[in-house]
């Protein structure tokens, strides 16, 4: 018998898995609607705790709201009014829309049904893979490519590791890059209180809407931007946040972790990955509960990549090949 369980589940319509590690009574459930986490939940301080700010319930899970857990494909947060270039053909995600109505943000996938494809649980962890075919020519208006996506969750001992394949499935390059979405809370309460660390050297500048500034003008060093340097733990405060960062300093072990803590309680979570941009966002704009979570965005590029020079090489797939985002997070506890 292992540590680690795996079982099915259903939320309406719609399939469960529920990942368990006995010896350090976690408990994740991942939806397939959107291939999203709606919960995350640990034993702290003698009691039950959800780490996940996620969708709560059926309604929230169909209508998505704040994309919490969103899993982001094939492009992640906003794209400049819904249009981008790609060798040499301009492509409008939003046809027919015009002015302040235009926006892409956040993939294709958020209302997307996936196929529980495996579930299983082994000495090393409770293993749950979900896959989806529904990116095609035809489907989402502006994106004319064929992308398979596949979303593996591992439940092991460190915690919860998310491993996200694209494989470009059709007869052209194709641009596309992963990011993940999730909400976390270390305590009840707002996240003012709480302490943040971020190991990035650069803070991407971005317009009124969010769109990073074009080339260079995009980084600036956190040494010149103070209020929004968490380089060494800081409280949060009132600081609004919803910003990326990047030259992220990984580890011996190749990850590069940001961490969120409670100082009262000492509960602590690393947001880890391999490479690319993390996003936090202090979920002032969220339509419930805000500034009560702390969204840490791992994303493989920044946001509006598909228009930047900078960004092509990184987000361009060949047809038949694959690319993977490695990123998942640890529990740390007093």
């Amino acid at each position: 018998m292992t540590a680690f369980s795996a079982s099915p589940d259903r939320l309406g319509n719609h399939d469960v898995a529920v990942l368990e590690d006995d010896a350090r009574q976690r408990q994740v459930r991942i939806v397939s609607r959107g291939a999203a986490v709606i919960g995350i939940e640990i034993e702290h301080a003698g009691a039950r705790f959800q780490l996940a700010d996620a969708h709560r319930d059926l309604a929230e899970v169909e209508k998505r709201p704040g994309s919490r857990f969103a899993a982001m494909a094939p492009f992640a947060n906003r794209i400049e009014d819904a249009r981008y270039t790609f060798d040499g053909q301009l492509h409008d995600l939003a046809p027919g829309v015009e002015g302040s109505k235009r926006e892409s943000r956040h993939g294709f996938l958020r209302d997307a049904e996936f196929l529980l494809e495996k579930l299983h649980a082994n000495e090393a962890g409770a293993h749950a893979v979900f896959v989806n075919q529904d990116i095609r020519p035809g489907v989402h208006p502006g994106y004319p490519f064929a992308i398979d996506v596949s979303i593996q969750y591992t439940l092991a001992s460190g915690g919860l590791e998310l491993l996200a394949t694209m494989r470009n499935v059709g007869d052209v390059a194709a641009p596309c890059f992963f990011g993940w979405h999730p909400y976390f809370r270390v305590a009840d309460g707002k996240v003012d209180d709480w302490e943040l660390q971020i190991p990035a050297s650069l803070l991407v500048r971005t317009d009124a809407d969010y769109i990073p500034l074009p080339g260079d003008a995009a980084y600036a060093a956190l040494d010149d931007e103070p209020s929004m340097d968490f380089r060494q733990w800081r409280r949060v405060g009132d600081t609004e946040l919803n910003h990326g960062y990047a030259g992220l300093h990984a580890d011996a072990d190749g990850r590069a972790r940001t961490r969120l803590r409670d100082p009262s309680s000492g509960l602590t979570i690393a947001l880890w990955q391999t490479r690319g941009i993390v996003l936090a966002f202090s979920a002032d704009t969220v339509p419930r509960d805000a500034r009560r979570a702390l969204a840490l965005e791992p994303m493989e590029s920044m946001s509006n990549a598909f228009n930047r020079d900078d960004c092509a090489a990184a987000i361009r797939l060949e047809p038949g090949a694959e690319r993977q985002f490695h990123c998942g997070i640890e529990i740390e506890q007093a």
